[in-house]
């Protein structure tokens, strides 16, 4: 039997050869929002893996939404230049769609990279003014957002809009927002950050107005042909917070609305940590896509290769992302395919590392062959 993992996947004009995707990973390695050399190199790498999908990296629509000060941005010209350069260079060598996750921080924007602690940005190193749902800080010792009003709400949906046109004119496959991990899109969707009394918080069909406002102007931003999804949380992991029968509103919202896809994660909206396993944000994942009938994506410790394809077989999910776990195993998709018995990319110059052609290198599969 085929393997499903290595099943190809239309999302509207673009089709992924395979169900596994590179998740979007912060480099920290930014000039003023400009992708580096860093990069150049991270997308070369990425995309010579043999998965269907790469997204970069959480990408700020505006400077205030970025991470830190290390975090990519696509709201300038320079930004722009800069990362479709990076992209060209990697599309000369590599056929994988490429996206990118478009987002912005809110009051978990202005901190130091993790490399070097993780925590606020003092004023002295450039600290900046951050916006949230509600005046309500992340933790003790961080910045105390300015609530935002109209005005500020629709300063962000311009600068997105101006984000996914770039995005555009770049030539990206795909645009994901990120709407999960505790930054602006969360917020708003989490009664632990959310604590307006207008017609954007109090209950959950208030509290995805913003969201929905847009993801709607994104859409009509991004080309018809292309596919636009959503990273959500199927849980802030807090009792205090999003649960999972809130995101599937929102998925069923952004169902009606166009989306293409979805991503479920979790957390991030508090400090509570989740149980960790593998495969450990999956059921939610499963919940959401039966309520949304969207393409949905699980994500979490999915490193075993057995497991990414019963999550995908089972019809519980169409996609895996992959993170930490690509890092580590840079090739995992062809391990992946070789223990699955199905095929996957290779460049020209790695297509000798195909385990078929150097059989004798695994004895296991070697003696499988034979009988």
């Amino acid at each position: 039997m085929a393997s499903a993992l290595f099943q190809p996947l239309e999302l509207r004009s673009v089709t992924l050869p395979n169900r596994i995707v590179i998740a979007p990973m912060c480099m920290y390695s930014a000039v003023d929002g400009s992708a580096s050399d860093w990069h150049t190199i991270h997308f070369g790498s990425m995309t010579q893996s043999g998965a269907g999908l790469f997204i970069i990296e959480a990408t700020g629509v505006e400077a205030r939404g970025r991470i830190s000060p290390g975090c990519v941005g696509l709201y300038s010209d320079a930004n722009e230049a800069a990362l479709k350069r990076s992209v060209d260079i990697a599309r000369k060598y590599s056929a994988m769609p490429i996206g990118v996750q478009l987002g912005h921080a809110g009051r978990k924007a202005s901190t130091y990279p993790p490399q070097v602690g993780g925590a606020p940005l003092k004023p002295e190193d450039g600290a900046w003014e951050t916006v949230a749902p509600s005046a309500v800080p992340f933790g003790e010792g961080w910045h105390t957002p300015v609530a935002m009003d109209r005005a500020l709400m629709d300063a962000v949906i311009a600068a997105a809009v101006a984000s996914t046109e770039r995005a555009a004119r770049i030539g990206l496959d795909v645009v994901e927002l990120h709407g999960a991990h505790g930054y602006l899109v969360s917020e708003f969707l989490s009664p632990i950050a959310n604590k307006r009394n207008d017609a954007y918080g109090g209950d959950i069909a208030n509290r995805i107005k913003f969201p929905m406002e847009l993801f709607q102007a994104m859409r009509a931003a991004w080309p018809d042909d292309k596919p636009l999804g959503v990273r959500l949380n199927g849980t802030d992991w807090d009792d205090e917070g999003l649960h999972v029968e809130d995101a599937m509103v929102f998925a069923k919202a952004l169902a009606a609305e166009g989306c293409d896809f979805l991503d479920v994660s979790g957390g991030g909206n508090s400090l509570v940590r989740p149980p960790l396993s593998p495969g450990y944000q999956a059921g939610y994942a499963a919940q959401i896509k039966a309520a949304s009938g969207l393409p949905t994506m699980a994500v979490g410790m999915i490193r075993d290769p057995r497991l990414a394809e019963r999550l995908v077989a089972s019809g519980e999910v169409d996609m895996i992302a992959m993170a930490r776990g690509i890092l580590y195993e840079p090739r995992w998709p062809w391990r992946a395919a070789f223990e699955l018995g199905a095929g996957t990319a290779y460049a020209p110059q790695y297509g000798r590392a195909d385990p078929t052609k150097w059989i004798q290198a695994f004895p296991e599969a070697e003696a499988k062959a034979a009988e």
